[in-house]
């Protein structure tokens, strides 16, 4: 009898156990930013011919953005690549994504790089003004913007940043979370 009343005692203790005492606690690989800051209505964001796009037009989706000069060699292909691969890797959820290159100088992007991403599903290639990006995002302590990957929510609120020579499989699964956590925030593709 003493037995059958542990063994139904048993999940109710062990709950409180949990809940009490090891408080479980979930830990993103990447540095998830709280509260999340909002992409600047004045956000100055250009195409490569020069026309304006407005801030607003980058939200209702998640856009993963890769932050570097339009100089882009060595680890920024390297970024550019597993930005890419990481859109690929989520499989179904992959729709719900967007890759973004913001650009943050007038350099002309080598033709080969600019061919090859345009011909990528959901990929965007932005000008913006330096300053006006490093108001909105961060980079982690004695790092430069273009060091990390960024995520931004479909809201238009800047609110993850990846480490600094990020492992892909475990940013592959913070995206997961993030996607699957905020599940009714976003549609498959645009609208």
């Amino acid at each position: 009898m003493i037995a059958v009343w542990l063994l139904c005692a048993l999940p109710v203790i062990a709950s409180y156990l949990s809940f009490y005492v090891w408080k479980p606690s979930g830990k993103a690989y990447g540095d998830l930013i709280h509260p999340p800051l909002d992409m600047p209505t004045g956000l100055p964001l250009r195409t490569l011919t020069g026309q304006d796009v407005p801030a607003a037009a980058l939200k209702d989706q998640w856009l993963l953005v890769v932050v570097d000069s339009g100089r882009c060699t060595g680890s920024c292909e390297d970024r550019l690549f597993m930005q890419r691969q990481l859109r690929e890797m989520l499989g179904k959820e992959r729709d719900k994504l967007d890759k973004v290159w913001l650009v943050v100088d007038d350099a002309p992007i080598a033709d080969a790089l600019r061919h090859s991403l345009e011909n990528t599903p959901a990929m965007h290639i932005l000008r913006v003004d330096r300053a006006a990006l490093a108001a909105w995002m961060e980079p982690a302590t004695g790092h430069g913007l273009g060091d990390h990957l960024y995520l931004v929510d479909p809201r238009g609120r800047w609110m993850w940043r990846s480490p600094v020579a990020a492992e892909p499989q475990k940013v592959k699964r913070d995206l997961s979370k993030l996607l699957r956590a905020a599940d009714s925030w976003d549609q498959a593709g645009r609208p």
